[in-house]
């Protein structure tokens, strides 16, 4: 009886003592990956392309005054006429050229006497020009002041209205991205190089927005679109 006691309790100390080793093992290899994975570094990538603009918006607004509605009518069709020639004579389509709604003002209803300005009615118009032909934009935009010598009252800032827009940004996003990720990688590698170590798998990443601007206020048709990812590599 006795010696199965001592068997027993020798064999309850070995599976014990095994069962520490284990543990010890399991414990070092987590605190090892701990570890590595502990050891890493967050870097910013950057790319950036220059683009030109696929769609120009035009609103080619202006004013017309007169003292019955036929009147405005008549100014409004004259009006109408001339602009659409001018775009049309610069080669742009019906598809292209579209008329918004007047907005028609009578100014004798707060007025009143001597308080009453010359013309009762002023109205506003416009036809918004829709392209995708950028260069003929640009040049109808400079000649705009033909406009003026044929009797159309532009609205003031009729120049500034015009949009240039870029609407591929699809196309050329999984490139740019591609760009940011290995200018970041780069300066990961810089990093652990500086620091004795090896860039390792990418442990988190974070994609910003997409912008896009104007490279020159004066040059609006010509965009700068860039992008940041921030990104975390492993260190080995």
């Amino acid at each position: 009886m006795i010696c199965d006691m001592k068997n027993d309790s020798w064999i309850a100390a070995a599976v014990l003592a095994i069962g520490l080793v284990i543990a010890a093992v399991i414990l070092g290899g987590a605190v090892r990956d701990f570890r590595l994975s502990d050891r890493f570094v967050e870097v910013k990538g950057f790319a950036e392309r220059e683009v030109l603009a696929d769609l120009a918006i035009w609103p080619i607004n202006y004013q017309l005054v007169g003292n019955s509605l036929d009147e405005v009518r008549a100014a409004m069709d004259s009006a109408d006429e001339s602009v659409i020639a001018f775009l049309k004579l610069r080669g742009f389509t019906d598809d292209e050229i579209s008329r918004t709604p007047p907005r028609i003002t009578d100014q004798w209803v707060y007025a009143s006497g001597a308080q009453r300005p010359a013309n009762r009615f002023l109205a506003e118009r416009g036809v918004t020009l829709r392209t995708s032909r950028i260069e003929a934009t640009r040049s109808a935009l400079e000649d705009a002041a033909d406009l003026v010598s044929q009797g159309v009252v532009l609205s003031p800032g009729w120049g500034q209205a015009a949009r240039f827009l870029f609407t591929g940004l699809d196309d050329i996003k999984p490139e740019m991205i591609a760009e940011a990720t290995a200018d970041a990688r780069r300066a990961a590698a810089q990093f652990a190089a500086d620091s004795d170590a090896r860039v390792g798998a990418i442990r988190s990443a974070r994609q910003g927005f997409f912008s896009i601007s104007e490279r020159d206020a004066s040059i609006p048709e010509i965009k700068l679109v860039r992008v940041v990812t921030t990104i975390e590599y492993i260190l080995d």
